[in-house]
């Protein structure tokens, strides 16, 4: 390792790690009913699991969103561009009909881990062309795969018109974190995001030199195509991990990585990975202790599926961000 990977790595992963423990004892605070305070060690015990899984899965977001924007190079890229989400969405919704006894077997969370994985294979079977991967290819082939998930999805609600009760299965695909999950699976998914994390800090240094293209990157040693197998691989299980627990929870992906670049400037791979994943982390621990606050009587009335707080807050950051990217190609076209 060099002199940067192995101190200030250690350093930043500290003061990342201290950050959100802060935050996430600071969101043990507040509860289903609004009320705010620290609790006794049996509602401790109940609290801990959905501010544990929150702070999981928007790591495992946002860590997968730094991934897809360097071997992407493409900024606007988030996590779910490749079908993860619409994959995990309609296997999760085809769990609860009674057809499906096969899938009932395994589990609604076991069943949206395969549908993200079948959809996110479906795109780099269609989208490879003699063991490469081309980063508009995959791009395209990824929003017509979405298209058609979401298509088959309406379909099938507006024909069986939607056996779901409300609060049940279906509040998995607008985003929740789930409060119902066994041990096993817990661990199976924090799992898959330790050691999906670990890969990807292990390539980082590769991936600031595949953003530079495929040309520069050859030249300077680089497999791209490798690299681009191993990293959206790695990310598409990252995100499949965190989906299949938590449903499609938007916008995580897509801002922690820009965030972090705020806050460090430039675009160091090694250093966007863990100030990223720290970042979603704390955003998705804040915006779950959110919507239990608004739970309570008189603000919301009911708990609001946390994918819902991300995506009023993100729409509005993606927007600002498109207008400052459009500002800067314009800066640079006046300058010429």
């Amino acid at each position: 390792m060099n002199r940067w990977s192995g101190g200030r790595l250690l350093l930043t992963l500290a003061v990342c790690a201290v950050a959100w423990a802060l935050v996430a004892l600071a969101c043990l605070t507040v509860g289903s009913t609004g009320q705010v305070g620290w609790p006794d060690a049996r509602v401790l015990a109940i609290r801990r699991e959905p501010v544990l899984l929150a702070s999981l899965v928007g790591a495992a977001l946002a860590a997968a969103g730094v991934a897809y924007q360097a071997i992407l190079r493409n900024p606007l890229a988030d996590p779910y561009l490749l079908g993860a989400s619409s994959g995990a969405m309609l296997a999760a919704y085809l769990w609860q009909f009674p057809a499906m006894s096969i899938a009932l077997a395994f589990g609604q969370q076991a069943f949206a881990f395969a549908g993200a994985l079948a959809a996110v294979g479906a795109v780099f079977a269609i989208a490879s062309r003699g063991g490469r991967l081309e980063p508009i290819t995959l791009l395209l082939v990824g929003v017509i795969v979405n298209a058609v998930n979401g298509s088959v999805f309406l379909l099938i609600n507006a024909i069986v018109k939607d056996p779901a009760t409300p609060g049940g299965p279906l509040t998995f695909l607008v985003g929740q974190i789930q409060t119902s999950l066994r041990p096993q699976q817990i661990w199976l998914a924090a799992t898959i995001v330790a050691v999906g994390w670990l890969a990807l800090l292990y390539v980082a240094g590769q991936l600031n030199v595949a953003s530079l293209g495929d040309g520069e990157a050859t030249a300077l040693g680089v497999r791209i195509h490798r690299l681009r197998w191993i990293a959206l691989v790695v990310a598409s299980l990252v995100t499949a991990a965190a989906v299949a627990i938590s449903g499609p929870i938007g916008f995580i992906g897509l801002v922690c990585p820009h965030l972090a670049r705020l806050i460090v400037g430039g675009n160091d791979q090694r250093k966007l990975l863990p100030l990223a994943t720290a970042l979603g982390a704390i955003l998705l621990c804040i915006a779950d202790a959110a919507s239990r606050w608004l739970g309570r009587e008189g603000a919301a009335g009911t708990t609001l599926p946390v994918g819902v707080l991300t995506g009023l807050l993100g729409g509005p950051f993606f927007l600002l961000l498109l207008w400052r990217n459009a500002r800067s190609l314009a800066t640079v076209e006046k300058g010429r």
